[in-house]
């Protein structure tokens, strides 16, 4: 049986992180996908390979007992001993390590009926990712959901607050997607079955949309809540009166306070972010008020602000 070079395989170092692993994996597996290959037996011989070295080396336990092997399996080979007494019992029987991959592609016709190579299974052959393999025709075949898609889309705020929707394509398929007044940052839409196909018949796996929500020019979001500046002249500032502001909602006159100061925060009630799922809901809009200091007096105004300060 022919020792495999999971690491080689990937073309990755031996003390490679799991971002590492992850990252050739994902280049590997998209360079050799059957969607891209159809009909190249060599280049789904290497799909199989990329997904079984991924299989063990981005699972800790699974890496800890393939890492054991592999010194002793050289050592042993070196030695001269005969391949057939390498003491597998050593090695094999693990257990499922609690993680289980996502296949992608047609896994039926690229692998067979058996999953994974006779090294992969003489090593794990329990089980793997906690699903039971099942007996078909006296060779071993395993049901597995297939791979998540991941992608992302940008966003305004202002598409954030009034709900908007994206169309794209996803492996030839034509998608519309609606996205929710309220959404958040960073929040992860899923559509179910718009993944790569199963394994042996497992479900499709799901797509998954990374929401980004661009930073706008006016406002800072924290959760519902919006946070804003307003300018306010000095004289509107002492005397009190209103001044006009632009929220997502519309044009609101803000009351400001006779005597108010430099940096106090005013807060207005449900005009902010309405709450996702709760269109009838809002957070609230908090504006600091910046006092703006006239500039270029005129002598008359100057000589005005003299006597007011003697009146001080």
């Amino acid at each position: 049986m022919e020792y495999k070079d999971y690491y080689k395989i990937l073309g990755v170092e031996k003390n490679a992180s799991q971002a590492e692993i992850k990252n050739s994996f994902r280049k590997l597996a998209k360079k050799y996908h059957p969607d891209k290959t159809k009909g190249d037996k060599a280049a789904e011989q290497k799909f199989k390979e990329v997904n079984e070295a991924n299989e063990v080396l981005s699972d800790p336990e699974k890496r800890k007992k393939y890492d054991q092997l592999g010194d002793q399996w050289k050592y042993y080979q070196q030695s001269g001993g005969p391949e057939q007494d390498f003491d597998w019992s050593r090695y094999s029987n693990m257990g499922d390590g609690g993680q289980s991959y996502h296949f992608s592609g047609n896994i039926n016709d690229l692998f067979g009926e058996t999953g994974y190579s006779d090294f992969f299974d003489m090593l794990f052959g329990q089980g793997i990712g906690g699903q039971q393999k099942r007996r078909t025709s006296g060779r071993r075949t395993q049901v597995m959901k297939g791979q998540d898609y991941e992608a992302e889309i940008k966003i305004t705020l202002e598409e954030a607050y009034k709900g908007t929707s994206r169309e794209f394509n996803a492996d030839g398929q034509s998608i519309r997607l609606k996205i929710k007044p309220g959404i958040q940052e960073g929040q992860v839409l899923k559509i179910p079955g718009k993944g790569s196909s199963g394994f042996s018949g497992g479900q499709a796996g799901d797509l998954l949309i990374n929401i980004r929500v661009l930073k706008h020019p006016v406002f800072e979001r924290q959760g519902d809540d919006l946070y804003a500046d307003l300018n306010v002249d000095l004289y509107t500032a002492v005397l009190g009166g209103k001044a006009e502001f632009k929220t997502l909602k519309g044009t609101v006159k803000v009351n400001i306070p006779k005597g108010i100061e430099h940096g106090k925060t005013l807060r207005l009630q449900n005009m902010g972010m309405p709450k996702y799922d709760k269109p009838s809901e809002f957070g609230n809009l908090y504006i600091k008020i910046n006092v703006q200091v006239p500039k270029n007096l005129s002598q008359k105004e100057i000589n005005l602000f003299k006597e007011l300060e003697k009146l001080r």
